[in-house]
């Protein structure tokens, strides 16, 4: 048991990752195919609009619960925020781009093709963070 304890321990850090990052996909879908089915949005536009709120939720659980807060002050902070957003802009935009090769060119339908291209943000959303500055949070 104390294995499993320490294996958590050294990897709590990724698992808080993989946690928000899962809870980030929720909202990323829910907000995807409320948009998509019942306000009938395009699905490119859908997209765009799950994206930006979803990254949002991203940035501010990530803050709270996933990173140390190593930023105050205005400055700082807009700072982080905008390095976040370019960050997950990268991946929104190759997120997009596959999702509208899987649907226009391999006629892949877009809910399937979502799902799918999700496995490949959460993975690049992590790398991506790596190389923003957060800073893990210290146990007290």
């Amino acid at each position: 048991m104390q294995k499993i304890l320490d294996i958590l321990s050294k990897n709590r850090e990724i698992i808080n990752y993989l946690v928000f990052g899962v809870l980030t996909t929720i909202v990323n879908f829910m907000v995807y195919f409320f948009a998509k089915e019942v306000v009938d949005i395009y699905y490119l536009y859908a997209n765009v609009i799950a994206w930006f709120i979803s990254v949002l939720f991203a940035y501010v659980t990530n803050r709270a619960f996933v990173f140390e807060k190593v930023n105050f002050g205005f400055y700082p902070i807009l700072r982080e925020v905008v390095l976040f957003f370019v960050a997950r802009l990268l991946s929104g935009a190759i997120e997009t781009a596959l999702l509208f090769l899987m649907v226009e060119l391999i006629r892949m339908g877009s809910d399937i093709s979502k799902v799918l291209v999700a496995v490949v943000v959460v993975v690049l959303n992590y790398v991506f963070s790596k190389l923003i500055i957060f800073k893990e949070k210290k146990n007290d």
